[in-house]
């Protein structure tokens, strides 16, 4: 089979329902990739992320180049064997990482030398260098290198980076086709930036354009800008890149973030929420979430969600998830990422099935009546 096709089966207004084709299985679009950053998708096995409803899900350049290393990871026999998924895998670049973690960073032309967070050891990351971190590992849907630097830089600092990234997303894919066989089997998306700009995201997109990708990403948002800010980028930024490659919006986000983006044409997602609120005792449910921690859950039998298909709430009681999370047992935060994730899943699975059936618009609303009300009456 072609190594990556990008098929739309149905729209609505803006939205799009269809199957990204990739020899290591299909993913379903809008898509919501787990995030497994350290070669684990925290507290749950892949069996169950997969049970969840996941068709993909996402691993981290950076971590994974520092520990256990790439190379490491390509003589184990890379990603998919290490960790026992044998689905489809994107990377991310490592870009934000070195931006965000790690320690006295100098960036250049070249890429950017920086000391690791774990030992103080010092590295150099350039296109190329996460080009072949990411080739190493196996990856399927490798990202190419980018700056980022904050929504509130000055416009001037906004398109020094934009400019420089769209020099580094040339070199990223040249490097990824010197690598034939790999290129061969997987695919590379590029990384729109520009900040808030919409002069800036423009000439971002078509830099991409010009260089020529399989896919396309929306980065630089969901930085603090707020959701007002970020929604207000992405009425017109997704429809600067090509309507016919997967549009990715990387690292969003929370349920009613997914589905604006969604309505403003948006198919791939990312983010850690799920699974790190798992384990800090947030529940997802769909009358917003809920902090399992508070004492008015101590002998509520019901379940985290009364409205969830997941095995969690089919089997045990806030009460006793309550219990676990107060007593720090790991089963707590296992059972809670559990839950999450098939949370995202199913918000996921409604949202294609309302673009295939013409009614996104009345879901979204419905959704976010419910979601957004019922955390008033949560006290969350």
């Amino acid at each position: 089979m072609s190594r990556f096709t990008f098929t739309i089966a149905a729209t609505d207004g803006r939205a799009r329902t269809g199957v990204i084709a990739m020899e290591r299985g299909e993913i379903r679009t809008p898509a919501f990739m787990p995030v497994g950053t350290a070669a684990t998708v925290k507290a749950v096995k892949p069996a169950d992320v997969r049970a969840a409803g996941a068709d993909i899900i996402l691993g981290n350049t950076y971590h994974l180049m520092l520990r256990p290393t790439a190379e490491r990871m390509a003589r184990l026999g890379g990603l998919h064997s290490f960790m026992g998924w044998d689905r489809p895998i994107l990377t991310d670049s490592g870009g934000y990482q070195v931006m965000s973690l790690a320690d006295l960073t100098k960036r250049s032309e070249d890429g950017v030398t920086f000391k690791s967070h774990l030992d103080g050891t010092r590295h150099m990351l350039s296109p190329e260098r996460s080009i072949e971190i990411q080739r190493l590992l196996g990856s399927n849907i490798t990202m190419a290198f980018d700056e980022l630097v904050p929504t509130t830089s000055s416009r001037e600092v906004q398109a020094a980076a934009m400019e420089r990234s769209m020099r580094w997303a040339r070199r990223s894919r040249d490097a990824f086709f010197a690598a034939e066989d790999h290129a061969a089997h997987n695919a590379i998306f590029g990384i729109q930036q520009g900040a808030l700009d919409e002069g800036l995201r423009k000439a971002s997109a078509d830099a991409l354009i010009d260089i020529g990708f399989d896919g396309y990403a929306v980065g630089g948002l969901a930085v603090g800008e707020g959701q007002e800010a970020m929604f207000g980028c992405l009425d017109f930024a997704p429809a600067q890149l090509p309507a016919d490659k997967p549009r990715y919006l990387m690292g969003v986000g929370k349920p009613d973030d997914i589905v604006g983006a969604v309505e403003r044409g948006i198919d791939m997602f990312d983010c850690v929420l799920p699974t790190r609120s798992g384990r800090t005792g947030q529940a997802f449910t769909r009358e917003g979430p809920i902090n399992i921690r508070n004492a008015k859950f101590a002998e509520d039998t019901g379940p985290l969600d009364p409205a969830c298909a997941c095995p969690v709430c089919g089997t045990w009681s806030r009460a006793y998830i309550h219990h676990l999370v107060r007593a720090q047992e790991i089963l707590g935060a296992m059972l809670m990422t559990e839950h999450n994730l098939w949370f995202y899943q199913a918000l996921m699975a409604d949202l294609r099935a309302a673009i295939a059936a013409g009614g996104l618009t009345t879901f979204a609303n419905g959704f976010r009546a419910a979601y957004r009300g019922g955390n008033k009456s949560s006290g969350e």
